[in-house]
């Protein structure tokens, strides 16, 4: 089985060094997208630099286009896989040939677990969460459902979506949709692809076995009106023209 993995790095992103460095001798193929305007870490990784800023999902798109592997694990540049993530993430996918998306269990430096298995969003949840209610209503700790928080499955577990700081996609599931959609900016494509999976009968799976450290900066979590809160509302936007029926369920 061949896996390629595709990080993807912006200026004012952490260095993708250890995140290379992690990757390196857990896979067959290495890419780094890098956005213009730095001289990011490089560590055994083809770059492929952009000659103006592309999205996460038009980046991620063209590092799958620059390697051949059937599974291809999409990064961002703050997340360290720990030795034999990528060969649990490898053999459950095989052994499970609808499974398209598949995600790791995510925890920060400190080792706590971050809930990065959650369950689609409702409207009145996202509001809270990107507003400043978020401040006085405190969804990481009341928004049980969405961030299943009172679940914490020690076997693999079927999801929704998964967050895309790092997933594992079968390069199959990502020809039939068309690859991650390049229209939103940063935020949401994860959910819509998670959702287009669904809708095309792809499986989404939680594999707590394989483990990944992640760096979180929760730019979003932290301050309001800025450009990435505008990014973000785009997003919702975005989905929910592409996906209006969403809107009875969501």
């Amino acid at each position: 089985m061949s896996v390629a993995a595709v990080v993807i790095w912006t200026p004012g992103d952490p260095d993708p060094g250890p995140c290379l460095e992690s990757l390196a001798e857990q896979v067959d193929e290495l890419v780094l997208v890098a956005n213009p305007g730095g001289s990011p870490s490089s560590t055994g990784a083809e770059v492929i630099e952009n000659e103006r800023t592309l999205g996460f999902g038009a980046n991620i798109n063209r590092g799958v286009a620059a390697t051949s592997a059937p599974f291809v694990v999409a990064s961002n540049p703050d997340i360290e896989a720990t030795p034999g993530s990528i060969a649990a993430l490898g053999e459950f996918a095989d052994a499970h040939p609808r499974a398209g998306i598949v995600g790791p269990q995510l925890r920060y430096p400190d080792g706590r677990w971050q809930p990065s298995r959650r369950s689609f969003p409702t409207v009145r949840g996202t509001i809270v969460r990107r507003t400043p209610l978020r401040r006085l209503l405190h969804p990481e700790r009341r928004q049980r459902r969405h961030y299943l928080l009172d679940e914490r499955p020690t076997e693999p577990t079927p999801s929704d979506w998964l967050l895309g700081a790092f997933l594992f996609l079968r390069r199959e599931l990502l020809e039939e949709l068309g690859g991650l959609d390049e229209g939103y900016r940063l935020y949401g494509d994860d959910i819509d692809l998670a959702y287009r999976a669904r809708q095309a009968g792809w499986e989404r799976w939680y594999v707590p076995d394989a483990v990944a450290i992640h760096h979180h900066q929760a730019v979003t979590d932290r301050r309001f009106l800025t450009r990435r809160t505008l990014w973000h509302w785009r997003s919702i936007l975005r989905f929910v023209r592409k996906h209006p029926e969403s809107l009875r369920a969501l």
